[in-house]
């Protein structure tokens, strides 16, 4: 039996449709109900559903059986949540509790990180794994690197746990997180309702437009994770693309592909200085020498496939 945490969000629905397309359906879903999220996993298959307390008292108690993996990618991923004790419970102490019953069990732990945990002080420069900072950005990092730090801190004492760095992370069934949402998605339909989309201006020593991110294509991401079930290592390893586009860059690829739209940038919000990572590029170094082979999804054959769907 496999479990996937966040099973009908973004990341969770996709590894969730992996599995449906390799004949695996011996699955069971964990994550808060909401109607939008619901759709990501329509026609999929799975053996049963769980809100997230009803899962873990299930689990300490014992139960489910025969479990292999779990996949856990449910957290509170709002960037701009505030509440501290609802993102340490949420993203820090169940996970926790998820890690210990894996380790005590024998069950493969892969666990979803966030780039988030490098702070919001960058240099443009290739960033590696070891790269841990406590500049972080909000709250939400935080919990991130509370958990990161804490599966580091007790590595020689853990079996079969990946944790999984993932940078930005584009592609199907990410429309429910809103203003959450990848600035692919956001810029299409802005262009697509507007004939326009709004991009930040200057800030932090960048020009109109040149904030730089490292984007990840969905179903490279779920490869990533497929692969590293099958792996006998402990350790965080960075989920990117070893390459940055800047959000100009991306506007005008949206804007080619669908054939028109312009750009309009607006000022920097004041909310978001001193919180914001003006620039992400993951060193994939530890992935290749973990022996990840397959290719990683350019950023326009990217916006080729996740486009064709959104029009579709």
């Amino acid at each position: 039996m496999i479990i996937i945490t966040g099973g009908l969000g973004f990341i969770g629905s996709n590894i969730l449709a992996k599995f449906n397309e390799l004949k695996n359906n011996n699955i069971v879903i964990v994550d808060s109900y909401s109607k939008k999220k619901f759709k990501n996993i329509k026609n999929l298959k799975y053996v049963d559903y769980f809100n997230k307390n009803e899962f873990i008292h299930n689990l300490l108690k014992s139960k489910f059986k025969n479990i292999t993996h779990i996949f856990h990618q449910g957290a509170c991923t709002n960037t701009q949540e505030t509440d501290a004790e609802y993102l340490f419970n949420n993203n820090f102490e169940y996970s926790k509790k998820l890690l210990q019953f894996c380790n005590n069990n024998r069950v493969r732990f892969i666990y979803a990180s966030s780039a988030s945990v490098y702070g919001n002080n960058i240099k443009t420069e290739l960033i590696k794994e070891n790269l841990m900072t406590k500049n972080l950005s909000n709250a939400y990092a935080y919990s991130k690197y509370l958990f990161d730090a804490y599966v580091l801190k007790n590595k020689k004492k853990l079996k079969n746990t990946v944790g999984l760095r993932y940078f930005n992370v584009y592609g199907n069934n990410e429309s429910h997180k809103l203003n959450m949402s990848s600035p692919i998605l956001t810029f299409y339909r802005q262009l697509k309702k507007k004939n326009f989309c709004n991009i930040f201006g200057k800030y932090g020593g960048f020009k109109n437009g040149m904030h730089s991110r490292d984007f990840i294509y969905i179903d490279d991401v779920v490869n990533i994770n497929l692969w590293a079930a099958n792996k006998q290592f402990v350790d965080i390893i960075n989920v990117g693309t070893g390459h940055d586009v800047t959000f100009k860059d991306i506007a005008l690829k949206i804007i080619q592909k669908i054939g028109k739209g312009k750009i309009k940038f607006i000022p920097f919000p004041n909310k978001f200085k001193k919180k914001y990572q003006t620039y992400t590029r993951a060193d994939l170094t530890k992935l290749r020498y973990y022996r990840y082979k397959s290719m990683i999804t350019n950023i326009d054959d990217g916006i080729d496939l996740y486009l064709k769907k959104l029009e579709a």
